[in-house]
């Protein structure tokens, strides 16, 4: 089976406890998708200077955050590693030309457990993880991502987890679903229209074509995993948006599937 690669808006760390729209749709996501054999997460919150691979055989779920309610840090996600994955994605990225390695014992990170909490929450299918590397651009993460196309004819889903905006400087006190500003929904509008059109030359240079790109994303890291995503599915796919939802105010959940959910 040839599985599409999926984009979800992690959110705030307590995304897995407090109710919203974007926790609603992700509770639901596992069921419009085939079962994958494997999981490889990109997150945009393991950055390194090359690209590296998680072998750990029982990923241990890493707590990168603080200040969150006691419930949180008692969550856990005790899903297998995937080793043989690891190597089979340090073997692709290799034979692309990236100076990739594999590390032994790598958990999951919270851009990787939250959203799997809810998406598989049996936690039952291998899983592991692939790092982003924040200093290069949105073409490189493309590249990265063509470099892995293989893994979805393997029955492996490529999930990358980031956020569509990401300014927790201008972060609000509001945790529900209220109506952003006008620099983020246009952000927003921005981005799933060229999705959607399969515009990838506009994504990938969005940082000079999109409306206020700079201020919904001051540093890159939360958008990149979304070009791995769109590299793994051919360059031209039309993805489709699969949930659109704002929480605190300025941060976008929005997800995307690449190519489209028929």
């Amino acid at each position: 089976m040839s599985l599409p690669t999926i984009f979800v808006s992690h959110g705030a760390p307590d995304l897995p406890l407090r109710p919203s729209l974007a926790r609603e749709f992700l509770l639901g996501l596992g069921q419009q998708l085939e079962k994958p054999t494997a999981i490889l997460v990109v997150s945009a919150h393991w950055n390194t200077a090359a690209p590296l691979i998680s072998a750990a055989t029982s990923p241990p779920t890493i707590y990168d955050f603080t200040g969150f309610p006691a419930e949180l840090y008692r969550l856990t996600y005790p899903a297998p590693g995937a080793p043989q994955l690891a190597q089979r994605v340090n073997s692709l990225l290799t034979a692309a030309g990236f100076d990739s390695e594999v590390v032994p014992n790598r958990g999951l990170d919270h851009g990787a457990w939250n959203p799997l909490l809810l998406i598989y929450p049996d936690a039952d299918i291998p899983v592991t993880q692939l790092s982003i590397q924040p200093h290069q651009d949105a073409a490189y993460h493309l590249r990265l991502g063509q470099a892995i196309a293989p893994l979805r004819d393997e029955g492996v889903l490529i999930l990358a987890s980031g956020s569509t905006t990401h300014n927790l400087w201008e972060l609000g006190r509001q945790a529900d679903e209220l109506a952003p500003p006008a620099w983020v929904s246009d952000f927003v509008e921005w981005l799933t229209a060229k999705v959607l059109a399969g515009d990838t030359d506009a994504l990938v240079n969005y940082r000079q074509l999109a409306p206020a790109a700079e201020r919904n994303h001051p540093s890159p890291e939360h958008l990149l995993p979304m070009f791995v995503a769109l590299g793994a599915s051919g360059v031209g796919t039309k993805g489709s948006q699969l949930h659109a939802s704002y929480t605190y105010d300025v941060l976008s959940m929005a997800a995307f599937s690449f190519p489209a959910l028929v």
